[in-house]
């Protein structure tokens, strides 16, 4: 008989009931003092699912590359963690008195922030999973098992949008070249593609300013960098992020 496992109301994760609870941290403390736990939480073995609740999805995390695109193999201790996996759960919606509805899909793979600020690891029937609300999910890739490739075609979720960062000049005007240290961050670059919105407190997506093919200018320090094999380098930021048009 396979044992569902459902949240109870005193439950802080909205979806795993009987878990012990940790006192809450601040946002700027995370940020300062916190990455992804190494462990998961081990749920005993007679639970075979998760049931998340109100805008939480549940994840099956992507495995770590054992090996370089060259084909050497990696210790576990130079593999990367994953950033991605595919949802397999949905929560009910119920946020507040409200109901909203997902725009996230069971089967989708999506990518996440890799210092897991407001998701919780989870070990089910021996396999890694994590729990974490919709928004705080960057993109949708286009496939399962998506690579660095892929990117260029993720789609944003919430109020993300995709930017291919552009490039900066190496040389100085005066002809001599800059190491990378001492090169300026990029702040500049086109926008790809665009999320549905950020969430309105009655549940709905306000419109985006910006759209595919805009030339923005944003915040220094925003964002989740990624770069494809080619070394083409996007950007992920929030809407709120973005300065201006160039």
């Amino acid at each position: 008989m396979q044992h569902i496992l459902k949240p109870t109301p005193s439950s802080r994760l909205h979806g795993v009931a009987s878990l012990p609870q940790r006192p809450a941290l601040s946002l700027r403390y995370r940020m300062k003092h916190c990455t992804r736990a190494a462990a998961a939480i081990e749920l005993p073995k007679k639970f075979g699912k998760v049931s998340p609740k109100g805008d939480l999805v549940l994840c099956k995390v992507a495995e770590a590359e054992e090996q370089t695109t060259g084909g050497l193999l990696l210790p576990s201790s130079a593999q990367s963690k994953p950033t991605s996996g595919d949802i397999v759960a949905l929560g009910d919606g119920r946020v507040g008195g409200n109901v909203q509805t997902f725009d996230l899909q069971v089967g989708q793979t999506v990518v996440y922030s890799k210092f897991g600020i407001g998701s919780t690891d989870l070990d089910i029937q021996g396999q890694r999973h994590t729990m974490l609300r919709e928004d705080d999910c960057i993109g949708i890739m286009p496939k399962s098992n998506a690579t660095a490739s892929d990117i260029p075609e993720l789609k944003p979720v919430g109020d993300r949008v995709l930017i291919k960062v552009q490039e900066q000049t190496a040389v100085t005007a005066g002809g001599l070249m800059l190491p990378e240290s001492a090169r300026e961050r990029p702040m500049c670059g086109a926008v790809v593609s665009v999320g549905p919105g950020k969430r309105d407190k009655d549940g709905s997506r306000k419109t985006p300013k910006v759209k595919e093919g805009d030339t923005v200018l944003y915040f220094k320090y925003a964002g989740e960098a990624m770069e494809t094999p080619e070394g083409q380098q996007y950007i992920v930021v929030h809407e709120q992020d973005i300065l201006c048009k160039c």
